[in-house]
């Protein structure tokens, strides 16, 4: 079949179009202009209040701004998310077809304001977090012997928010925190020889705990939502706003213009550059798809192809460095790092993790011979970068400011105040008044669903705290793998396999933020009583919440891309998921072995590059093994003998290091006898059919 482009069906819909349908069916409001407007400058004005006490904090402390700042954006959530979560069609293939008739224009059309409902929630939400404020010393004081209105307002202020986060990101999170407030309430009639078994709460003592405490509603999670996350949220609206994200792309469809894997290494290469603006997978994915898919299209790429690489692409956003994603933040917070730490960290697993997706650009570019795309003649990526490469100085500075000690959330202010400088270089994109006012309602809203999502994860956090379920957790965890395993390195094994499967599967359900917050106070401590260091936990954890988005059945952002490229939701699931294979095992090397913490940047730099290099070798022999190829089309035995080698190069001891090189050399020396055999056979019947192409092929 030849790889040109299918015909095009009658009245298709554009990238562009199923982008917006998809964006549509999210739960956040489109609000009408009499709503948006007022909307917006309150958004605008709680971005310029967080800015302001950057510099200017409270005096009466910490908890008193974080009370201000929910009390201006939990009643905004009631506002802008709808009450009744819609699933995404993409999510429901059968029903794809119904919603494609539709169009755009009649859901767009339709009135989608808050009703009187909705306003009185957002006035409760403003009453209940006003009230600590009136009072708000002898509030603090009072929390082991609340009053009955400090109840009240906290069995008010659990429900309001576990409906907030509803309305942000479905029923399931707020379904956990329901469980955990029994737990709490409940866990005293369990018999006491039971492990998870603790001396029982009333409601009196649960509601302070969350509501006037430091573990609840106004702890880490939400620290970090009001003094890290919204400032990187505003500097991604500044940065974006100013025309750095299209920048992003036209650089890197510039460089690789003109060879036949350039489609797939622009996808992977703009991915990287547009999440250091957006810091979120899903919002990546989309962003790319409604430009990169008519290229991907264009190579030959099929529809459950396309999808898979630009999800694989845009996911690698929450793990792009300098802003990562939400829990990077929180990792910080937890770890007593400096930001910049945490940086460190993830370099070394992020370029780990683009390398497996550009070796399966690769190998698929050459499997199924991938046509060059010819697209239109524009700047070269040297001019381009010579007109429009100030945009990388901000993002720089944010390390740079750093580095010489400046605490991350005034770099981040003083990069947001060098990018609007540096926007007036650009006519087209110059931050005028009306254009910075966008840009910092947009930076606000754009923190809502976060908001939501961490204040609903300090209850869980609290009940943690007040139960101590975790480490009541940590010790099931550990006897369970010591029921299949005697050797304490057996144990260790199981314990990161139920680990990782664990926090997977809860981050099929949960955001990210989410799923790591549970996993770090529930999970974490199985890990480190085996000897695991802390850092080292909490980034195996962050990386398989991460991971989580790209596993199959609610890989939210292949499901966006599907919609994209009208594929199948989910096989496209299915390919990305073989795109990012690489970086599921990358994880392991943190904890399993001493030399594994070299790859988070701990060691010396030989260290640090011979435990990188060994690493990268396995993602290339595990990338071989899922895509089938080597120097051509490998067979059952070499990928077998690939993927052999990837877990021994990953274990990163010398045994284990020995034992993969060998495996390697031998899927090269059997790959090499069964080419030289096939070769004067396929001359000899004169077999020189082409390779299949893309269309229409799923990646084995």
């Amino acid at each position: 079949m030849s790889m040109a482009t299918a015909p095009s069906e009658p009245r298709q819909r554009t990238a562009e179009e199923l982008a917006a349908d998809f964006e549509q069916e999210r739960p956040a409001r489109k609000l009408s202009t009499r709503v948006s407007g007022p909307v917006s400058l309150v958004c605008a004005a709680v971005s310029v209040f967080v800015l302001y006490a950057i510099f200017f904090p409270p005096a009466k402390g910490g908890q008193y701004y974080l009370t201000i700042f929910l009390a201006v954006t939990l009643p905004l959530v009631f506002v802008t998310y709808r009450g009744t979560i819609k699933v995404p069609a993409v999510l429901l293939p059968w029903r794809r077809g119904a919603g494609a008739r539709k169009g755009i224009g009649d859901r767009s059309a339709r009135r989608d304001d808050p009703g009187l409902f909705d306003w009185l929630l957002a006035a409760g939400a403003l009453a209940v977090c006003v009230y600590p404020l009136l009072e708000f010393d002898s509030f603090i004081e009072r929390r082991q012997l609340p009053a009955f209105l400090d109840v009240l307002a906290g069995l008010v202020m659990i429900v309001l928010v576990l409906e907030a986060c509803r309305r942000t990101t479905g029923w399931v999170l707020p379904a956990f925190c329901a469980a955990f407030l029994l737990y709490a309430y409940y866990g005293g009639l369990l018999p006491y020889d039971w492990s998870l078994a603790h001396g029982g709460f009333d409601i009196d003592a649960i509601a302070a705990h969350f509501f006037m405490g430091t573990d609840g509603v106004y702890g880490v999670p939400l620290n970090v939502a009001a003094t890290y996350i919204v400032l990187f949220t505003i500097f991604g609206a500044v940065l974006d706003s100013s025309g750095a994200g299209k920048f992003f792309i036209d650089l890197s469809f510039a460089a690789f213009r003109g060879s036949r894997s350039a489609p797939g290494r622009t996808v992977t290469a703009a991915g990287f550059l547009l999440g250091t603006v957006s810091g979120s997978g899903t919002a990546t994915a989309v962003s790319l798809g409604s430009v990169a898919w008519p290229v991907l299209r264009r190579a030959g790429y099929s529809k459950e192809q396309g999808g898979g690489v630009l999800a694989a692409a845009g996911i690698g956003a929450i793990l792009s460095p300098p802003t990562l994603g939400a829990a990077a933040f929180i990792i910080a917070e937890y770890l007593r790092e400096s930001y910049l730490t945490v940086l460190l960290y993830a370099s070394v697993p992020t370029v780990l993790y683009y390398l497996g997706i550009l070796l399966a650009v690769e190998i698929d570019a050459r499997k199924h011979r991938a046509q060059p795309v010819v697209g239109e003649e524009g700047a070269s990526a040297l001019k381009l970068l010579g007109r429009f490469g100030y945009h990388f100085l901000s993002l720089f500075m944010i390390i740079g400011f750093m580095a010489v000690g400046l605490p991350p959330f005034k770099a981040v202010v003083y990069a947001t105040a060098l990018q609007f400088l540096l926007s007036f270089l650009d006519p087209a994109h110059r931050m005028t008044p009306r254009r910075l006012y966008a840009a910092l309602a947009e930076g606000c809203r754009s923190v809502l669903p976060v908001v939501a999502t961490c204040a609903a994860a300090g209850i869980i956090v609290a009940v943690v705290t007040q139960t101590g379920l975790g480490l009541n957790l940590a010790s099931v965890i550990v006897d369970a793998a010591g029921l299949l395993g005697d050797d304490k390195t057996v144990v260790l094994i199981l314990t990161v396999v139920f680990a990782a499967v664990s926090v997977s599967v809860l981050g099929l359900a949960v955001p990210v933020t989410a799923s790591f917050i549970i996993s770090a106070v529930i999970i974490a401590p199985a890990l480190l009583s085996l000897g695991i260091a802390t850092h080292e936990a909490y980034m195996f954890i962050f990386y398989y919440a991460v991971l989580s988005e790209v596993s199959p059945p609610t890989a939210l952002a292949a499901a966006a891309t599907a919609a994209i490229t009208g594929g199948n939701p989910m096989r496209t699931m299915a390919a990305t998921w073989k795109y990012s294979l690489p970086a599921f095992l990358v994880p392991f090397a943190f904890v399993l072995t001493d030399n594994g913490s070299y790859l988070l940047g701990t060691g010396s730099l030989t260290d640090i590059a011979w435990t990188t290099a060994l690493s990268a070798l396995a993602v290339a022999a595990l990338a071989a093994a899922t895509g089938g190829w080597l120097l051509g089309p490998a067979g059952r035995v070499e990928r077998t003998l690939c993927a052999t080698a990837a877990l021994g190069l990953l274990y990163l001891e010398p045994v284990a290091i020995a034992a993969g090189v060998v495996a390697l050399l031998l899927a090269l020396g059997v790959h090499l006898v069964r080419r030289r055999q096939q070769t004067p056979a396929a001359h000899a019947t004169g077999d020189n059919r082409p390779a299949p192409t893309m269309k229409g092929h799923l990646p084995s």
